[in-house]
């Protein structure tokens, strides 16, 4: 399988790095691209890609999915073009936290017959919530993310601080780059509005930690996440490159669980 990276950050690197490492695997990164063709030369020589600039250039070259691993605003401005030609694996998934877009995209690819791949990131659970959601049991959804206050807050606190209060939908418009797991779990869940989100500023945490709580006529369940930062970028979580990366791996399997 050929892959089209957008983005060559920290996620981006590390996929970059982990299938060019594996050689004889069935799953190669052939195209990248980036706005800044000059400060990312070197990666055609180390990776052995090609770098575009042109997103329908990118898309025309020799590729069968694509991995958006940028931002939610670049997301956003190249996705309709993205899902129209490929099959799409997206990262930045609070680019669909809007309802027109969401309806947009999701407008195109049942036109195209094309699908999107969302990546669990930072949690875990969603097919289990996926489940009991397509079944018609399950009831409430409730997130609480706990990180460390400085990474939330202006002033230093001895005190664990509720930040937010409400739902994935106001989640996502105050703290766009802090929630970004509240949307997955909307999606796979009872939606943006109904989906109960609580962000705590913690002083004494060095990671972030998602608790997820769900109940419905199938019972209840619990998760806790606690995430490792990414050795190379604190503000990244591993298990979020790791998700992204598993989520490719699948898409080559025969068998797949869950």
């Amino acid at each position: 399988m050929r892959v089209g990276l957008i983005g060559a950050g920290t996620i981006g690197t590390y996929l970059l790095d982990e299938l060019s490492r594996k050689k004889d695997q069935d799953i190669r990164i052939t195209s990248v691209f980036v706005r800044n063709l000059e400060k990312y030369q070197y990666l055609e020589e180390r990776y052995d890609v090609e770098l575009y600039t042109s997103v329908d250039e990118f898309l025309d070259s020799s590729i069968d999915v694509v991995v958006e691993a940028a931002n939610v605003q670049a997301a956003k401005e190249v996705l309709p073009d993205v899902v129209s030609e490929k099959e799409t694996v997206l990262i930045s998934i609070g680019a669909l936290a809007e309802e027109t877009f969401l309806n947009e995209i999701t407008e195109i690819i049942k036109a195209k017959n094309h699908r999107i791949h969302l990546p669990s990131g930072a949690i875990g659970g969603l097919d289990l919530i996926e489940n009991v959601t397509e079944a018609g049991v399950i009831e409430t959804v409730s997130l609480v993310t706990r990180k460390p206050a400085h990474t939330l807050l202006s002033e230093p606190t001895d005190e664990t601080k509720v930040v937010f209060e409400g739902n994935a939908a106001e989640a996502i418009k105050q703290f766009p780059k802090n929630i970004n797991v509240s949307i997955a779990l909307a999606l796979a869940g009872v939606g943006l509005r109904q989906t109960k989100v609580t962000l705590l500023a913690d002083p004494n945490l060095d990671k972030n930690i998602h608790s997820i709580q769900v109940s419905g006529d199938f019972g209840t369940a619990s998760f806790e996440i606690k995430n490792n930062p990414f050795p190379s970028n604190k503000n990244t979580s591993y298990l979020a490159a790791v998700s992204v990366l598993g989520t490719l791996k699948k898409m080559t399997k025969k068998i797949n669980i869950g």
